[in-house]
């Protein structure tokens, strides 16, 4: 049994799926669809494996220089008008709750809407006590000085 070159294409266009899948830069989707053209042109029309070769190239490198800016805005997340300060200013005020024990000098743990986020305190608070967050502690955003409730 004697498989197509046809197909060739088609698995090699497959496995760049699957490699795209496995490999950050948004750009092995373009090979892939480059083999794709190719196996549509080998199954459509009798040309030599260098003219198949030729339209896989072409197609390819066209598709990734005049759809890859499109496709990185179209698939690319973003936070919608909130900077990352704005997301940890928003927590100032909040309740939390203790994780893991703050000593005046050392981080504990704190738990916020489901996340846990380091903190630290001048007072001793125990596992389990309410917090109420002051402000941030460091310059990342990740630590947040926090006094306990009364």
């Amino acid at each position: 049994m004697e498989i197509s070159i046809a197909l060739i294409w088609f698995f090699a266009g497959l496995g760049c799926l699957i490699l795209e899948l496995l490999l950050p830069g948004f750009i092995v989707i373009f090979f892939a669809f480059g083999c794709f053209i190719a196996a549509l042109c080998a199954w459509q029309m009798t040309i030599s494996l260098t003219v198949q070769s030729w339209i896989f190239l072409i197609s390819s490198l066209v598709l990734l220089l005049t759809l890859r800016k499109v496709g990185l805005k179209l698939f690319k997340g973003d936070i919608h008008g909130k900077s990352p300060d704005d997301y940890i200013d928003s927590k100032i005020g909040k309740q939390a709750i203790v994780t893991e024990k703050i000593i005046p000098g050392y981080p504990g743990e704190i738990k916020l809407m489901g996340s846990f986020w380091r903190a630290v305190s001048n007072h001793s608070v125990d596992c389990g006590a309410r917090v109420v967050i002051k402000k941030k502690a460091s310059d990342d955003g990740l630590t947040f000085w926090v006094n306990p409730l009364e």
